[in-house]
């Protein structure tokens, strides 16, 4: 059905180019835009391209993910943490992402760790938000069981905390891996001189839409190979925490 659904998208694609007789520059057909992949694949471009917004993705994740975890967690866990720093929290949420870019570009440079901060700050909120949800949604009746076999807080940490947010986590990991990309697309639209975003803003300036159309798919491409290895890593997990209990 996905192989049907993609050649019926095609066919009509190719079909409104033909009907409207738009321009390449307007909307290139699907036969145009594999020409100019082609192209850009055999020399290199694309894949030197793709190398840089991957490694600022990659990177852009980790760090977000890893400070959204551990503050989430210490705010799960403290009450006067969670008044102390929420407040702030949703201010810095409520600014557009779009507007921080060229404010962490003049402030960290055009190099990647601007566009990796862009990657992280895109996915830090969402993974805070399930973090301190999936913390907060263990049992209490659990945690009194535990406390009164004497349990350690690292085996409360690993037994009964871990097992219960790791769902909620792993939901998160789900949505931020592709908002990470969107934040790497971000910075580089704003200041960058290589990445998939440059190829996009390349394009536009040479009127090259047929590249634009090559860059987005790259992206849609790389979205969906990240989003799939989440998903198998859940499953794993999942799999494993089912047979292990």
């Amino acid at each position: 059905m996905t192989a049907l659904g993609l050649a019926l998208f095609l066919l009509g694609w190719e079909a409104l180019v033909r009907w409207q007789d738009y321009a390449p520059y307007v909307l290139p057909g699907p036969g145009l835009v594999w020409r100019k992949f082609a192209i850009v694949l055999a020399d290199g471009t694309l894949l030197w391209h793709s190398t840089i917004t991957l490694g600022e993705v990659v990177a852009g994740l980790a760090l977000g993910v890893g400070v959204a975890i551990l503050l989430g967690y210490a705010i799960a866990k403290s009450h006067l943490l969670d008044q102390l720093l929420s407040p702030y929290l949703v201010a810095l949420q409520a600014v557009p992402i779009v507007a921080l870019a060229p404010l962490l570009i003049i402030w960290v440079g055009f190099g990647a760790w601007s566009k990796i901060l862009v990657c992280a700050l895109t996915v830090f909120f969402p993974m805070l938000i399930n973090t301190g949800v999936g913390i907060r949604s263990v049992e209490p009746d659990l945690v009194a069981l535990m406390r009164s076999l004497r349990a350690s807080r690292w085996q409360m940490f690993t037994l009964l905390e871990v097992p219960s947010a790791l769902p909620v986590l792993l939901a998160g990991l789900k949505v931020s891996v592709t908002l990470a990309v969107i934040g790497a697309v971000v910075g580089e639209f704003v200041g960058a001189d290589r990445g998939l975003g440059f190829l996009v803003n390349l394009g536009r300036n040479l009127l090259d839409t047929p590249l634009m159309f090559v860059a987005l798919l790259t992206l849609v491409a790389l979205a969906l190979c990240l989003y799939g290895l989440v998903s198998l890593l859940e499953r794993w997990l999942l799999r494993w925490m089912k047979d292990e209990g």
